[in-house]
């Protein structure tokens, strides 16, 4: 039989919410945060993010998972530190913000000098190597996460790589431990240097950012040029070298991790050549200004915007394109609605106007705007404003 190992993962987010349930299945996991509403979550059997896979699983499985708020009873005894606490980008500094991560690992190494500390959080390329000497340690590795919102689970469950980003022996434990949990439990993890694993995460994302901005400039010119954007798109994804995925048109990349990861990438090339990072950025902010333009175009006094969140099985509203095309209507005049069943109050969200009552909102709304197509606005199409064509996330 195994040794069950005692894991502490650090942050409730979507990476760390779906860590610590796929770890729990055969290992002892703690999971520590600062929000003591997520703590009651976790320790009730419920998930802290919108996952609905997740939230089934939480039913249905024996898993030995609970949450605490005290860094002792999260970090003394645990074999394996995990570090999921968000990086925002910070514009000035033009570089992550890793303050919150480096305050945890100086806790944890006073708590705990024996553990392993992995960090999923996402960081500048060297930021690994610059915290190992910072801390005169070798047990602190990268490891990245490759999820998509609202299917954080299933991507942990059936992953499409795992990398390792150490090569201590403690790493090849974390791997294997990895490996186990998932459905795949064949798959071998890619063991590499630390730079090269926060590397094959940045260029990862911004390949993505990338395609999407390439396939929203597909539709900017059909809808300029008067052509059909759908035969365009499918016309060019028969090529197999292509293909299909990630090619459906929307007002812009957005969310956690797109933004915040090329901008670090495109910084990370400050001594290197480059045009097509800096080029992925600007183009996504060209489809926003166009977007917005084509909506201003339809000369109406009251526009409704359904829905805030990027995609369906979202609960995440940052770094949205459609807040910033929002941002772009108010500053020509006009004063957008916004239906977001997510948010309970106006003062919540940029104060933009909230309606409540989605009959109130299309009654209201002479053109409604949506980045994704939903069977709620199926009886008012006629005054629908999408760029949802093949109608998937």
């Amino acid at each position: 039989m195994k040794k069950r190992k005692n894991i502490t993962v650090v942050g409730a987010g979507y990476v760390g919410m779906s860590l610590s349930v796929l770890l729990s299945q055969s290992n002892d996991v703690i999971v520590h945060d600062i929000d003591e509403e997520k703590i009651k979550k976790i320790n009730s059997g419920m998930s802290t993010v919108q996952d609905l896979f997740m939230e089934n699983f939480l039913k249905d499985k024996e898993l030995s998972l609970r949450a605490t708020l005290k860094k002792k009873e999260a970090y003394k005894d645990a074999d394996f530190i995990i570090i999921a606490t968000p990086t925002d980008f910070d514009e000035a500094k033009q570089k992550f913000n890793t303050n919150v991560v480096e305050s945890v690992v100086e806790d944890i190494l006073m708590l705990n000098k024996n553990c392993l500390i992995i960090i999923k959080s996402t960081i500048p390329i060297g930021h690994t190597d610059y915290l190992r000497k910072k801390f005169s340690t070798e047990k602190i590795i990268f490891s990245p996460e490759f999820l998509r919102e609202g299917q954080s689970l299933m991507d942990n469950l059936k992953p499409t790589r795992i990398v390792i980003g150490g090569d201590c022996e403690k790493s090849k434990s974390f791997g294997k431990i990895l490996s186990e949990a998932s459905e795949f439990n064949s798959i071998k993890p890619i063991f590499t240097s630390s730079s090269d694993a926060e590397a094959i995460k940045l260029f990862s994302n911004t390949y993505l950012a990338m395609r999407v901005a390439f396939f929203n400039e597909i539709d900017s010119f059909a809808i300029a040029n008067k052509l059909n954007p759908m035969n365009i798109i499918n016309g060019v994804s028969l090529d197999p070298r292509i293909g299909q995925g990630y090619n459906n048109p929307s007002f812009g990349y957005g969310g956690y991790c797109l933004p915040k990861d090329t901008k670090q990438l495109l910084a990370n090339f400050k001594d290197t050549p480059q045009a097509l990072i800096e080029a992925t950025i600007v183009s996504n902010s060209i489809r926003k200004n166009f977007i917005a333009e084509e909506i201003i175009a339809r000369n109406v006094k009251t526009v409704g915007f359904y829905r805030l969140i990027m995609k369906k099985g979202s609960d995440n509203f940052r770094t949205s394109a459609i807040t910033s095309i929002i941002n772009r209507l108010k500053e020509t005049g006009l004063e957008p609605i916004v239906f977001e069943p997510l948010l309970d109050h106006q003062e919540d969200f940029n104060n933009f106007e909230l309606v409540e009552d989605l009959d109130k909102f299309k009654e209201r709304s002479e053109l409604i705007v949506a980045n994704r197509i939903s069977g709620d606005l199926l009886d008012v199409e006629s005054k629908l404003f999408t760029r949802d064509i093949f109608e998937e996330n």
